[in-house]
């Protein structure tokens, strides 16, 4: 799923602008066209201006609301991905005032229209218009917090990964530089960024593994998942991609201890476990200077896999038929 699709959300005098602007063009050539008395083609012109204004508005609304996904219709793992960056019921509200300024817009002019229309002072109908115009006005800048709001999100969310939620998914775990690029590269067709330094991955690394016909998504996962409330934006999509969209857990150890001691390395298991999902186990670095004695403890205790044991693993437990989400 792609965010980027969504576009800038102005401030209201963007929207009041551009309006007003189109509405000057449509009376310049309603002026060109207009047949009849004074009076007449200034109803005329003023009408133009009217329903340019709101042709405007109305599209410009209707651009931002149907190009924000339906937030009920989501898959559970983006609503919470969105409720990670703002007031999802206040996303919401804000949705619904746009659409309200639509119905506001087509009242306000289908009302002045037959004002103009049943009028036939040219004073009283230039009153009308500037009337009109300051209703609208007044009608968007009623709208700028909500408008400001929904472009925060717009931001947010388009630094959004895409995953593919319903496909089956195996999620690479473990702390910075253990591994887990390598690992994804080994498994899949990706090429990521692979550097010996910690914090090399600074969003979700998304390849997919063959299975046959089929294909298995497979996350590279960043952060340590402290509490979730203490994560950063992207230790955040990295927490929330486990806990709703993987269906199997690879669980990285660094036995060369190259920047985490063993210890704390078992410590973010029990972490692991609150995701209650069948995990895998594997080790990085054996081919580095390693305590022997440590690694047959973590041999006996954790029972890792080799690559291609692994492999072989996943294949097993795929589902006969995948769910192919696009």
């Amino acid at each position: 799923m792609s965010f980027n699709d969504i576009p800038k959300i102005e401030e209201p005098d963007f929207y009041i602008d551009l309006a007003f602007k189109r509405a000057n063009s449509a009376a310049y050539e309603s002026r060109a066209n207009s047949e009849g008395t004074r009076k007449d083609k200034s109803k005329i012109i003023e009408r133009a201006k009217l329903n340019e204004i709101k042709h405007v508005i109305i599209k410009q609304m209707e651009l931002i609301t149907k190009s924000f996904p339906s937030l009920d219709d989501l898959p559970e793992f983006y609503k919470e991905m969105i409720k990670a960056i703002a007031d999802f019921d206040e996303l919401k509200k804000a949705l619904g005032a746009i659409q309200w300024v639509s119905q506001k817009t087509s009242e306000f002019t289908s009302k002045y229209e037959s004002k103009i229309s049943k009028t036939w002072e040219l004073q009283t109908i230039n009153q009308h218009r500037r009337e009109y115009y300051g209703r609208i006005s007044s009608l968007l800048k009623q709208i700028k917090k909500e408008l400001a709001l929904l472009e925060k999100a717009r931001k947010g969310m388009r630094e959004f990964p895409q995953i593919k939620t319903k496909m089956f998914t195996i999620a690479i775990l473990g702390f910075p530089n253990v591994g887990k690029t390598t690992l994804l590269s080994q498994l899949t067709e990706s090429k990521p960024n692979i550097q010996n330094y910690a914090f090399t991955t600074v969003n979700i690394n998304v390849g997919y593994m063959k299975a046959g016909h089929d294909k298995i998504q497979v996350l590279d996962t960043p952060g340590t998942l402290n509490r979730f409330n203490k994560m950063n934006p992207i230790e955040k999509q990295a927490y929330l991609a486990v806990k709703y969209c993987a269906d199997l857990i690879i669980y990285i150890f660094d036995v060369a201890e190259s920047s985490y001691p063993i210890t704390e390395q078992e410590e973010l298991i029990i972490a692991i476990k609150e995701f209650d999902k069948p995990t895998l186990f594997y080790l990085s670095k054996t081919e580095m200077q390693v305590d022997k004695e440590l690694v047959e403890r973590i041999t006996k205790k954790y029972k890792p896999l080799t690559l291609e044991q692994i492999k072989k693993e996943i294949l097993k437990r795929k589902p006969k038929h995948l769910d192919i989400d696009q």
